[in-house]
């Protein structure tokens, strides 16, 4: 066996783990009271809710964002950073383009996104591994 057979090995056992771990934090997280699961397994809980219109896919939000994974670890804050973030909805993992299209202006919501919403089995950083299950809380700012 060479090593990229053995790299690969590790990556997806890594992979594998990550999904178990994730799927199970999941099917436990979507039995809280205050969490609501879409059809496409997005799970969000409404942090504030704001009385502002909602983006569609074709806008561009601006918004303050905190994202860890399910063991706490912060892989990216702009929260952190003091400046919020602009993109175009449609530009961005499919759990933040389903979960923000749910958000009047001036809400924050926490998201739990299934890695089928996010990376994927990609090695996206050190932080974020293959088959990760991500949560972020966002407050959309605006959007145009």
């Amino acid at each position: 066996m060479g090593i990229a057979d053995k790299l690969a090995d590790l990556k997806n056992g890594k992979s594998a783990g990550n999904l178990k771990a994730g799927e199970d934090f999941l099917a436990e997280n979507k039995t809280k009271p205050n969490v609501v699961e879409t059809a496409s397994g997005l799970q969000y809980e409404v942090l504030t809710l704001g009385t502002g219109a909602k983006p569609t896919v074709t806008d561009t939000v601006t918004c303050h964002y905190h994202g860890t994974v399910i063991g706490g670890t912060v892989f990216d804050s702009s929260v952190q950073r003091g400046q919020p973030a602009s993109f175009p909805l449609n530009r961005v993992i499919t759990g933040w383009t389903e979960g923000l299209q749910l958000m009047p202006a001036g809400s924050k919501f926490r998201f739990f996104l299934h890695p089928s919403l996010a990376y994927g089995d990609r090695h996206v950083s050190a932080v974020i591994e293959p088959n990760s299950t991500l949560i972020f809380d966002v407050e959309l700012i605006s959007f145009e």
